[in-house]
């Protein structure tokens, strides 16, 4: 498998080859969960060694810390072309709720950035080096400075400071719920025969609730 190998030393064949290596952790991240993909089998993708891949990325979870960066980027990238222009203040939390529903419905359609975040704290951020963690933080903190300023920009009564902690609450509730609206087969059954809600409508549905409830709530205490 790695026979051929040639090091790529310019750094435009050190970014094709950087760029080949992402391409095939979104492939088979769009077949299964991130998870569910082993290091080994990624460079099987590539047709590199193992030892091969890692010349070019510390470890498996700075690959696909990689592809959630670019994920969470087109995502806010969708978002401000997809969001209305803000509107005069409505009776109760109106605009609360729909902004509130508008990005939860756009989180569902876009599950693998759903299954990246979910799995970034927990297993993504693990095992990589201070340099890879310094320079994915510097953009996390970027995406969701990004975001905070979407939505202050939507309800314009929310403070920096509220936006900024709406902004990365958001990626707290994601993460916890995603894998609860995506159990295993049995989990799935069992809890439908305790009259709990299909799966599908799971994540949708509470996302809503919970950021309307969070938004609402900064507002009213004036934050």
């Amino acid at each position: 498998m790695s026979g051929g190998f040639q090091r790529a030393r310019r750094p435009e064949q050190i970014e094709a080859r950087r760029a080949t290596i992402l391409a095939a952790a979104r492939e088979l991240l769009a077949e299964r969960p991130v998870a569910e993909i082993s290091l080994r089998e990624l460079s099987c993708r590539v047709g590199l060694a193992k030892s091969n891949v890692l010349r070019y990325f510390d470890s498996r979870e700075a690959i696909f810390l990689e592809v959630l960066d670019d994920t969470w980027t087109d995502w806010l990238s969708s978002l401000e072309e997809t969001l209305p222009d803000p509107g005069a203040a409505e009776p109760g939390f109106a605009r609360e709720e729909r902004l509130a529903r508008t990005l939860a419905t756009s989180l569902a359609g876009r599950p693998l950035l759903c299954d990246l975040v979910s799995s970034m704290g927990s297993v993504l951020e693990r095992n990589i080096s201070l340099e890879f963690a310094r320079g994915f933080k510097r953009r996390a903190a970027a995406n969701t400075e990004r975001l905070a300023t979407l939505v202050r920009n939507q309800i314009p009564e929310l403070s920096a400071e509220g936006a900024a902690h709406f902004a990365s609450a958001l990626v707290v509730v994601v993460s916890g719920l995603w894998p609860y609206a995506n159990p295993t087969e049995a989990v799935a059954v069992a809890s439908a025969e305790l009259g709990g809600p299909p799966v599908a409508e799971l994540f949708t549905t509470a996302l809503a609730e919970g950021l309307t409830n969070l938004l609402a709530g900064l507002v009213a205490r004036g934050r």
